[in-house]
């Protein structure tokens, strides 16, 4: 079986794999999802009992999603069994700091387990649920349900804690925080569980796109709420809402910076993080539970764009709050965390994720942060251990990782857990530690690849831009090559990684007779903060010289790869990439695939786009230079073959703004052809995948 069967069969090589890992506060329990087998979609709940070493399975989906019993009324049977048809597995959980209880959603029905014991019970709700989480004492539940939210008590009463009608939800998290901000939950407990603190959103000023698939003319239409570019966001609210009814509004000054990025309640009193509409101002507010007031901790300011980092704010013991932000003076350039102004780590480290607090052993002090880094390598990612005590030294850290790749990271009391990925072996490793000692790894049930890629990583052209570039297996020296340049080069995410998942699929290209080059420009992650934000109002411009220059840099490495002959794919941002460089660079590509492309940013969401173009009435010209319908317009001199593909039911890049770029491109004589997904989201995923790999290759050998 070849690769686009057996990656499409095993999810690229991840099913069968753990995944979701959560350490008890005290080290006792690592918990984790897992299916049973390579082609196994239906993941299962697990618990690694580290004093024992032992695995225990929890919750097995396909025993919980057994039919109904027969006492139960004939609509409920019904809507139970569709539930369970379009069920895969448990997607998510959520416990309790200690982790003595888990509570996940299943076909839309509410489980609960109990990880000491091991017993799993069906809790029932007023309607399908989602995000269902336990309160830190493990007795309650909280959950949304029709955008309502509810808290199931410990006598099994299902009260109604907030709802409203119309465009009002309680408790989730927005488009724009979860698509953009990194914000995914819209509810928090507070840490004696007496009440919840919750979002309320508005979405009646949202415009919303009215997505039809018209190969399937018997579905209704979807609704959805879409804030594009310049248009209106949802209106977003806090309220500490008590148990027994009370409520208290969380007061800031939402019309001046409307975004929540982040809260954070584990001890003391609330931590948010809100930003203006363009990003370039927030604060770090710490909210009195009693009143709704707040107070500024800190300043975060930049004249492109506030990054902020995962994990952060949150309180350190001693009460200082810790804060993710960036040293841009006396020549620093770096992505620091700081404990009330006070620098916690060396400028040499770019800090990504906060991931949790280390147990520093008996009398040793405040306990130090797990934390995970590049230092010097964007490829890489390993993981340090940062002292938070107020000390003379300075900043102090500890590598805990050391050997070459993408390295990540759980942890709970002296308990630590692992996962590692390199490009010497298939999947990612997970391996569970206590004070220093290996206890044992986790048990990986994925398939193995059927070849091991081995692409040559480098920095490449004066700006040392992460590069990499892959022969096929069979490759002789000498033998000139055509290029596959494959892009994403979008904010916020990296491709040329150390880990040998990214290069499977690029594997199989350069087995069909390319020289797959690909290659990070500057505004993706992982080098330094100028290095991302270099890209402010002139994005195409960056993004498309740094991918031509490291092409002609790599080519001086490597002069096997033929520069006569090159192609470009990508997908979402990297689809609009590839758009960009055969309209604008038609000299140097002679064909591109460009999926999901986003063809005109005025109509992509709000928060991404503004933060990197600014509000189009205020920057006109900079999006009619970064649009791919107004590209498409201007007389071909030179045109090349350009193939689209787009999902009919994206709502994320709307198919009809594709339509749009093929008309214009129809216009103006440029050979292209388009493929319309139906069913298909933003990324094709599975079988469509898969089957459009050949798609492609046949594209690009007809015009190479």
């Amino acid at each position: 079986m070849e690769y686009p069967e057996l990656a499409a069969r095993t999810r690229r090589f991840t099913r069968g794999a753990p995944r979701a890992v959560t350490v008890a506060s005290d080290g006792s329990r690592v918990v984790f999802l897992r299916s049973s087998g390579p082609e196994d979609p239906a993941d299962a709940l697990w618990v690694f009992d580290v004093g024992t070493a032992t695995e225990r399975l929890i919750a097995d989906p396909a025993v919980l999603l057994a039919d109904a019993p027969d006492d139960l009324p004939a609509q409920e049977r019904a809507l139970r069994e569709r539930l369970r048809l379009s069920a895969s597995g448990i997607g998510s959980y959520a416990t309790d700091p200690a982790a003595r209880v888990a509570s996940f959603p299943l076909g839309g029905r509410l489980f609960r387990a109990d990880l000491v014991a091991g017993d799993v019970v069906e809790v029932a709700t007023a309607g399908p649920v989602v995000d269902p989480r336990p309160d830190p004492q493990g007795r309650r539940i909280a959950y949304v349900t029709s955008g309502n939210l509810h808290v199931i008590h410990p006598d099994g009463t299902d009260a109604l804690l907030a709802g409203e009608d119309g465009d009002v939800t309680w408790g989730l998290a927005e488009f724009i925080a979860a698509e953009e901000l990194g914000r995914y939950r819209g509810f928090w407990w507070a840490p004696d569980g007496r009440c919840i603190l919750a979002a309320r959103v508005d979405e009646s000023r949202v415009p919303r796109w009215h997505l039809h698939d018209p190969a399937r003319p018997e579905v209704a239409p979807t609704s959805v709420a879409y804030p594009y570019a310049g248009a209106a966001n949802a209106e977003v609210t806090l309220h500490l809402l008590d148990l027994d009814g009370g409520w208290v509004d969380v007061h800031w000054d939402r019309e001046t910076y409307p975004y929540l990025v982040s809260v954070h309640w584990a001890e003391g009193g609330p931590l948010i993080t809100v930003l203006r509409r363009l990003q370039q101002h927030g604060l770090v507010l710490s909210v009195d539970p009693r009143t709704g007031e707040t107070q500024v901790h800190a300043e975060l300011a930049d004249p492109r764009w506030v990054e902020p980092v995962a994990g952060t704010p949150s309180h350190l013991p001693d009460g200082r709050v810790l804060v993710g932000g960036e040293l841009a003076h006396d020549g620093y350039d770096a992505r620091c965390l700081f404990a009330d102004g006070t620098l916690l780590t060396p400028p040499s480290l770019y800090v990504r994720r906060v991931v949790g607090r280390m147990s520093a052993g008996a009398g040793a002090g405040s306990p130090d942060l797990l934390v995970e880094a590049s230092e010097g390598e964007p490829s890489e990612q390993h993981l340090f251990r940062v002292r938070t005590a107020i000390g003379a030294g300075g900043a102090e850290i500890r590598p805990l990782t050391s050997a070459p790749g993408w390295h990540m990271g759980a942890v709970g009391g002296d308990v630590l857990v692992v996962g590692s990925a390199s490009l010497d072996r298939a999947g990612t490793q997970w391996t569970v530690w206590r004070a220093g000692k290996q206890v044992a790894g986790i048990t990986s049930h994925a398939a193995k690849p059927p070849y091991s890629p081995r692409p040559v990583l480098e920095r490449v052209a004066d700006r040392r831009l992460p590069a990499a570039v892959l022969y096929p297996r069979n490759h002789v020296t000498g033998r000139r090559l055509p290029v596959l340049l494959d892009v994403y080069g979008g904010p916020g995410h990296q491709e040329v990684l150390s880990a040998r998942s990214r290069w499977l699929e690029r594997q199989w290209w350069a087995d069909a007779g390319f020289a797959v080059v690909t290659v990070d420009n500057r505004g993706t992650p992982g080098v330094a903060p100028s290095f991302e934000k270099v890209i402010h109002r002139r994005v195409a411009d960056v993004a498309l010289t740094d991918q031509v220059d490291a092409l002609a840099a790599l080519a001086d490495k490597h002069p096997d790869l033929d520069l006569e002959r090159v192609s470009i794919r990508g997908w979402s941002f990297g689809g609009w990439l590839a758009g960009l460089a055969i309209l604008r660079r038609p000299e140097i590509f002679r064909c591109g695939i460009a999926g999901a492309p986003v063809t005109d940013w005025h109509l992509y969401d709000t928060a991404y786009t503004e933060r990197y173009l600014g509000l189009p009435s205020e920057n006109a010209d900079v999006y009619a230079h970064h649009s791919l319908i107004e590209l498409a317009a201007e007389p071909a001199h030179d045109a090349r073959p350009l193939l689209l593909i787009h999902g009919l039911a994206d709502d994320n890049v709307v198919a009809a703004h594709t339509l749009r770029l093929s008309a214009a491109l129809l216009a103006s004589g440029r050979p292209h052809s388009v493929i319309p997904l139906t069913g298909a989201t933003h990324m094709a995923a599975g079988g469509v995948a898969e089957q459009l790999l050949r798609v492609e290759l046949d594209f690009l050998r007809r015009n190479m």
